[in-house]
């Protein structure tokens, strides 16, 4: 039997049985519906009332622009407060400002584009903060389903909210306003009632302008140094920039060029919806699977096929067919990214790394838009096409892309590292303080210990410089310490009789390996090599023990630990998948024998 297959299934709906859960559930289905019913029945109404289009295009505007202003500095606020009372302030906010729009509206227009900038503005707030809770809310193994379903909540409830918009306007246009303020009440009430721990550590000090640029500049430097993170940001700024240029082009395309009624054309874009929600509930079932990373992989290439192929679509009904398909691979691609970046962004930096994806994804976005206007001098199915290439590109990327694919060349490395392995792990000296801040550069979950844990974790800790070749662990020698890539690359593997090598990995810098044999004294279980020169640092198992109690070092150790269990594909997955906190505990006050270890686990 496979470790898929012997795996216990957690059902796709079980994070429904969470009260929490639930909460945040109907608060981004209503309050979603809400904000599409104030974006549409602002354009609407401008439009109105100066019949120009380029107004209505400022208009929709005017709810991205913010995020270039206030995006980066939100993210640090979310990350240095209760994140659940950021989002009800945030709510609360919105709620008050939109209801003061009716009272705007035949004063002038004006007024209303302030009115929405605002309201984007302290909505920059809420999103970051609203990403960074959900990890709390639904364990590891249910966050993918989790986030699907909420995908649902924000992208069905936005198809809800335009067609309410343009019901209300033949009414009153002004309820479409009254009606999103009562939803962003109705969100905050919600939140309010949830029980999830959205406290961070209280700052040390008041916020500041400097505090601000430090908090920033630690965001930003642990997205360029995780390889995970990196790579996401690279992969999405092409892929916002077609889907900028995608939204603006799905009109011409229809009408001018498949000759499509006002009516098909509404049918495209609702059935665009459909085809979204249907590919969320296909990710709430079926993620597991495949390694997470390789959902965006086949959603992101999905939607380039089908693109190209809507691109060459005779008529509009095929087109339509295509689109449709088009939006279920969104699903894999978008729920994928985001589970990534949860799993792999510290909790203490959430805010920041959700806050810099916004402001990147919002700034692209609009250059797609605006690279749309070449429409008008060249043919729409061309752009349509080329929009669609991208992501056939990105998507291809992607499967090779640290972190999210496996590169040829770091396999090809590990491989013959592993089998020319030698001895000796090159110069070694005492570790210092120094060397803890490089560490938290790379893992930034370290920056939760305190005063007392950093001494006692590098109280004995050593750094080695060891040159590229060298053994480092070997099979079935007594483990008595973990090890911390500071720089460089280290590849494992387990050792096979015909010389082959098992559930190879790679770890780049801000990677670790050997902190299960440290923990429970267990001989090592994988051969552990350098691929280039590396700095690595060594804990030793007191150390190691010193810090484990650390809530987030603790979910760090097991989310690793589930990955690589994942990556060995073994029977004795199962019984190590479903770790919880007790698992931890367990492994932290005992020394198990090695029979009582998964014999699959690579102990890197």
């Amino acid at each position: 039997m496979s470790a898929a297959q012997a795996a216990p299934r957690i059902s796709p709906t079980a994070v429904f049985k969470k009260r929490d859960f639930v909460l945040m559930w109907m608060a981004q289905l209503v309050s979603t519906a809400g904000s599409a019913l104030t974006d549409l029945a602002a354009g609407i109404y401008v439009y109105e009332r100066t019949g120009s289009a380029l107004l209505v295009g400022m208009t929709l505007m005017a709810t991205a622009v913010p995020s270039l202003i206030v995006g980066l500095i939100a993210g640090v606020f979310v990350d240095r407060y209760d994140r659940r009372k950021v989002m009800v302030a945030s709510n609360l906010g919105q709620g008050i400002i939109v209801l003061m729009i009716p009272f705007l509206l035949g004063a002038d227009v004006t007024l209303l584009f302030i009115a929405l900038l605002a309201n984007a503005g302290v909505k920059q707030f809420f999103d970051p903060a609203y990403e960074a809770l959900i990890p709390e809310l639904a364990t590891d193994d249910e966050l993918t389903a989790a986030n699907a379903f909420l995908q649902i909540a924000s992208f069905g409830s936005t198809a809800i909210g335009f067609a309410g918009a343009g019901l209300l306007a033949a009414i009153d246009i002004r309820l479409a306003f009254w009606i999103d303020a009562g939803t962003f009440v109705f969100s905050a009430a919600c939140i309010w009632m949830m029980r999830a721990n959205g406290a961070v550590e209280a700052p040390d000090e008041p916020t500041s302008i400097r505090l601000v640029v430090q908090n920033l500049k630690l965001g930003v430097r642990t997205i360029a140094n995780t390889p995970m993170l990196r790579s996401l940001f690279l992969l999405g700024a092409p892929v916002f920039f077609s889907f900028g240029l995608w939204n603006v082009l799905l009109l011409p395309m229809a009408i001018k060029v498949l000759n499509a009624t006002e009516f098909e054309y509404g049918v495209q874009e609702g059935l665009t919806s459909v085809g979204f929600v249907v590919g969320s509930l296909f990710m709430a079932k079926y993620a597991p699977k495949l390694p997470i990373g390789l959902w965006v992989f086949v959603g992101t290439v999905g939607m380039g096929v089908s693109g190209v192929l809507y691109g060459m679509a005779p008529t509009i009904w095929i087109g339509i067919i295509w689109v449709v398909v088009s939006g279920f691979f969104n699903s894999p691609s978008a729920v994928a990214r985001q589970t990534l970046l949860q799993r792999n962004t510290p909790r203490e930096l959430r805010g920041r790394v959700f806050s810099a994806l916004f402001v990147m994804r919002d700034v692209i976005f609009l250059a797609g838009m605006a690279g749309a206007g070449l429409a008008d001098i060249l043919d729409v199915r061309m752009l349509i096409t080329a929009a669609s290439a991208i992501l056939v590109v990105v998507g291809l990327v992607a499967l090779v892309a640290p972190g999210v694919g496996r590169p040829a060349d770091q396999w090809r490395r590990g491989i013959v590292a592993l089998r020319a392995a030698r001895t000796g792990v090159g110069t070694v000296r005492p570790a210092t303080i120094a060397d803890f801040e490089l560490l938290v550069g790379r893992l930034a979950t370290f920056s939760r210990l305190s005063a007392a844990q950093r001494s006692a974790f590098m109280h004995d800790a050593l750094v080695r410089d060891v040159p590229e070749g060298a053994r480092v662990i070997t099979t079935g020698e007594k483990a008595s310490a973990a090890y911390f890539v500071l720089e460089g690359e280290a590849a494992a593997g387990v050792p096979q009789p015909d010389g082959s090598y098992k559930g190879l990995s790679t770890m780049p810098a801000g990677d670790f390996f050997g902190e299960i044999g440290a923990l429970t004294g267990s001989p090592r279980t994988a051969d552990v090599v350098t691929t280039m020169p590396s700095v690595l640092l060594e804990v030793p198992t007191a150390g190691l023990k010193a810090v484990i109690e650390v809530p987030e070092v603790n979910r760090l150790v097991l989310s690793t630990l589930s990955e690589r269990l994942m990556r060995t594909n073994q029977p004795d997955l199962p019984r190590l998948a479903s770790m919880d906190q007790a698992a931890l505990r367990e492994l932290r006050t005992q020394a198990p024998t090695v029979e009582a270890l998964p014999k699959a686990y690579a102990d890197a």
